[in-house]
């Protein structure tokens, strides 16, 4: 037993997130074993990407299921055979049940595209944009029932320039996403980031303010 953990990602679309994983794995600044990619589409290139890593790939389908609990019980049996230490949602295209959050509370991350609490939910680039901010990002934080309203661990941060559009928005906080979401996981994998009575917690204290990025130690 070597206590290194393990991670399943759920992924829905190109994957890229997923990459900065195998990426950061690859290059030894990842102590975490992939054990899986779990996606509901099956035409995901996240899933090839796996493949290609020599990462196993699973899909579910959500048309075989009528109803979301359904679906989230056969999602939970499919990554219960890996037993992962921890879920990282990589651009999953469903929202969680309630019962799959409890199951697996504490242990499943999310990257959201805003500075949350700001901007939580869809198309934030542009809402930021007609918001007339100045700073845009992304929040990395811990799952709750609640959508978008977990503890925040870790935030990094692009400026919002004058000619701006919402894709030239999206593809530099993409950019920092794939340095804030795998620097996160680290954190959890080494044993220093943990969920405690709905708060995150970092080397044993509270964390009252998301981390932002680039961090010391």
């Amino acid at each position: 037993m070597t206590g290194r953990k393990s991670a399943a990602i759920f992924v829905s679309g190109g994957g890229t997130n997923l990459q900065a994983f195998i990426d950061e794995v690859r290059a030894g600044r990842l102590s975490l074993d992939l054990a899986v990619a779990v996606s509901n589409n099956p035409d995901a290139a996240a899933l090839e990407r796996a493949r290609q890593a020599g990462i196993p790939a699973e899909c579910v389908l959500n048309s075989d299921y009528a109803e979301r609990e359904r679906f989230d019980e056969a999602l939970a049996s499919t990554v219960d055979r890996y037993r992962p230490d921890l879920l990282i949602l990589a651009g999953f295209m469903r929202i969680l049940t309630r019962s799959f959050v409890q199951r697996y509370e504490g242990r499943i991350l999310n990257i959201h595209p805003s500075l949350l609490p700001k901007f939580p939910g869809l198309n934030t680039h542009q809402r930021v944009i007609d918001e007339g901010d100045r700073v845009h990002g992304s929040t990395v934080h811990f799952v709750t029932e609640e959508l978008d309203a977990g503890p925040p661990i870790m935030q990094g941060r692009v400026p919002i320039l004058p000619e701006d559009t919402a894709q030239t928005l999206a593809r530099r906080v993409q950019a920092i996403e794939h340095k804030i979401y795998p620097a996160t996981a680290a954190l959890f994998a080494e044993g220093r980031l943990t969920y405690r009575n709905g708060e995150a917690w970092l080397d044993d204290r509270p964390l009252r303010t998301p981390l932002q990025y680039p961090i010391d130690g």
